[in-house]
Parts: structure tokens; sequence; C-alpha cells
């Protein structure tokens, strides 16, 4: 289970939901429904930290909720 806060919003575009890892640049799953978007980001978050590690670039703490304006 992760700790990066995980936005999960309904594209009509797509079709799906969208869950949004805004701490780590560019990592974005998708689901056909709210469960499996989660579960599909969970797989995604940890293959863009195995990612980060193997280039050797940093991976930011998780910092939990994020406040918007």
């Amino acid at each position: 289970m992760t700790k990066y806060e995980i936005i999960i919003y309904w594209s009509e575009t797509d079709n799906a939901y969208i869950a949004e890892v805004p701490e780590l640049a560019g990592c974005v799953a998708d689901g056909k429904n709210y469960t499996e978007a989660i579960k599909n980001a969970e797989v995604v978050i940890s293959e863009w930290i195995e990612t980060a590690r193997s280039l050797g670039r940093e991976i930011p703490a998780p910092r939990g909720r994020l406040v918007y304006a």
C-alpha cells in the first residue's frame, strides 16, 4: 500500500476512472471502475519508483494529503 496521494476522477473521454499521483511526475493509471483504478495506480507507483531507482533519480518522499489553491 502506498503513502502517496492518489486523485481519482471519471473521464468521459477515456470512458474510465483515472488515478493520478501528483507527487510522481507522469504517474497515472486508469481502470474500468474505482477499485481497478486504485489497484492499477499501486502497480504504476511501484514501477515508477523501480525505474527511478534504476536510473539513479531522486524519489520524492510521500507528503500525504496535498493542499490545492
